[in-house]
């Protein structure tokens, strides 16, 4: 979510790519949660609420990169329903979100997220890390700490937290911007036929699955792409591979290494049986974020720009399942994270953007006048031939 340039009183704001498919009600929840339910169904139905210029219902499912226009207002004011109180955590809750903790900032937590716990809850979700963030709030002046993306309740590993509202626009402008950088490991059955390379497969929701599960789509679905290399492989039977999603579609990994016929192992919903191997090799799903490289909040603001924010790159260790696998399969850790090709070169600014193509654009004219010169000079000689060949030839005596 990122907040445009509206005027002191409506707010703007671009459907992140986290937030794609999602209720309009469940977007106030997770984004405004100070804004209650009753205000949301006022405002829609009185025509305040906007999605593209279009009025919205509470139920209306939003799509990444439309703009979704909110009135001023709408928080409780004095004298009205208290405000949210923090949830009283046990101690054993309040043990399990410390110990995930693997790197703090002011303005990011970075967890290790295990697998089988969702990162926010639902109809049948009770057990989730939202419902855990209530273990950073040290007083009634610490704000909640806010979800920025998420991950599968199967897959473990980097899962940032924002500590403050600005923070979390910020950060999430990040991800929505393809700035974050996200590297996945992922054990798959069988070995891909092509080492490495990109994964460009448009993703859809499959009918009559209620949008739990995606599927290839190449005429509907959203684009969806996907860089992988193969790390090492264990003979024909398994190969550990390297992700990185270049977009941000639900299941966006899982269905791409499905859909190239090597699903990632424990993945029963995409892969069915041929997702299970034999031995000792656990069932549960090897996904694991392993790495996340994002810049962090500028601390301050220059001409409307953040300046001043450093780079965030955080590493989370395997869970005991996946690294018992990778032992299991001899396969070596260091293998992937002393790869030099992990070490980002830092991202260009606009004014280096725009000096590369200006000379693009210099190269391309010059390499279009050489194609001129040498057409102009191919019809020069063209025409000498053809003028030496209409003359008369003289007559032999």
């Amino acid at each position: 979510m990122s907040q445009g340039n509206a005027d002191k009183n409506v707010r703007q704001f671009t459907v992140g790519e986290d937030d794609d498919g999602i209720r309009l009600d469940r977007w106030f929840k997770r984004n405004l949660p100070q804004i209650g339910f009753a205000t949301v169904s006022r405002w829609a139905r009185t025509g305040q609420i906007r999605v593209d210029g279009k009025r919205a219902k509470p139920e209306d499912r939003l799509a990444e990169g439309q703009v979704l226009r909110v009135p001023p207002g709408g928080e409780q004011k004095a004298g009205g329903k208290a405000p949210r109180k923090k949830r009283e955590l046990t101690a054993e809750e309040i043990a399990q979100a410390r110990d995930m903790v693997i790197r703090e900032t002011k303005t990011a937590i970075v967890l290790n997220k295990p697998p089988g716990l969702a990162t926010q809850g639902g109809s049948k979700t009770t057990k989730h890390v939202d419902g855990l963030l209530d273990a950073f709030v040290t007083d009634e002046d610490t704000p909640r700490p806010r979800l920025v993306h998420r991950l599968d309740k199967d897959t473990s590993g980097v899962l940032l937290i924002a500590r403050t509202p600005g923070a979390a626009a910020s950060y999430s402008k990040r991800f929505s911007g393809r700035s974050a950088r996200k590297v996945y490991w992922a054990l798959v059955v069988g070995i891909p036929e092509v080492p490495q390379g990109t994964i460009d497969a448009p993703l859809a929701k499959q009918p009559g699955t209620g949008g739990e599960k995606m599927h290839v789509d190449e005429e509907n679905g959203q684009p969806a792409k996907t860089r992988y290399r193969v790390v090492e492989r264990a003979g024909n039977r398994t190969a550990w591979v390297e992700l990185e999603p270049l977009t941000g579609r639900t299941h966006q990994l899982r269905v791409h290494m499905a859909a190239i016929g090597h699903p990632i192992v424990g993945d029963g919903k995409y892969g069915g049986q041929d997702a299970f191997l034999t031995g000792s090799i656990s069932r549960k799903m090897h996904l694991h974020a392993r790495r996340l490289i994002i810049s962090e909040p500028g601390r301050g603001t220059t001409g409307g720009k953040e300046t001043g924010g450093g780079r965030l790159d955080v590493i989370a260790a395997l869970p005991e399942h996946f690294a018992a696998s990778m032992e299991a399969l001899g396969f070596d850790e260091n293998a992937s994270d002393a790869d030099p090709r992990l070490d980002l070169a830092p991202e260009k600014t606009k004014a280096e953007k725009k000096q590369a193509a200006r000379q693009h654009a210099k190269k391309y004219r010059k390499e279009r006048r050489g194609e001129r010169r040498t057409r102009a000079t191919s019809k020069d000689t063209a025409n000498k031939k053809a003028k030496a060949k209409s003359k008369p030839k003289g007559r032999r005596k």
